[in-house]
């Protein structure tokens, strides 16, 4: 997601990296919407890039300025984006974790995954809210046995992010008494 923001708002390289043409129509105004709104959205700023969806290859340091080059794949955040995800999710007393890092399947690009992972267990053994929205994050806390260091971990993430929203699930509206 990271990617379609920062190439249709801040005209960055993203090599091969994913893009999601109907979300780039949307990104602008989400940024914008969020600004008036005076929520910072945080992307990262440095990545580990490789040049095929695999563990064993060589990897590629890159930075927002330089951006990420042909053939090149955005594959985890780097070191400057996991600290500022820390020091993002240590600031707040509620955090919604909605997707991981990086390819975290593959142990060299588990790094920001298991960092932001880590910072939530943080900020919820301080007694902040740490809740995990389900999919591949809760998969990520699983990996690494922290699903009992969060507040709660769903198994949905499309439905976590529906309730959030608004939207009465069925299995929800199946225990209403009414």
């Amino acid at each position: 997601m990271a990617y379609t923001f920062l190439k249709t708002c801040f005209g960055m390289k993203i090599g091969k990296s994913l893009f999601d043409k109907k979300g780039a129509e949307l990104a602008p105004g989400l940024l914008e919407k969020a600004k008036k709104k005076g929520c910072n959205i945080v992307l990262p700023c440095d990545w580990a890039c490789g040049q095929d969806f695999k563990n064993d290859q060589p990897i590629k340091m890159v930075t927002q300025e330089e951006g990420i080059p042909d053939g090149w794949e955005g594959m985890d955040c780097g070191p400057e984006s996991m600290a500022k995800f820390r020091e993002t999710v240590l600031a707040s007393s509620t955090v919604i974790w909605n997707g991981p890092a990086g390819v975290f399947e593959f142990d060299n690009f588990s790094k920001g995954t298991k960092a932001l992972l880590e910072a939530v267990a943080e900020t919820t053994a301080a007694g902040n809210a740490g809740i995990i929205g389900g999919g591949d994050s809760a998969t990520a806390a699983a990996k690494w046995d922290m699903e009992d260091k969060v507040t709660f971990v769903s198994t949905g993430g499309g439905a976590s992010l529906e309730l959030l929203e608004g939207k009465v699930l069925p299995g929800v509206a199946a225990l209403d008494d009414k």
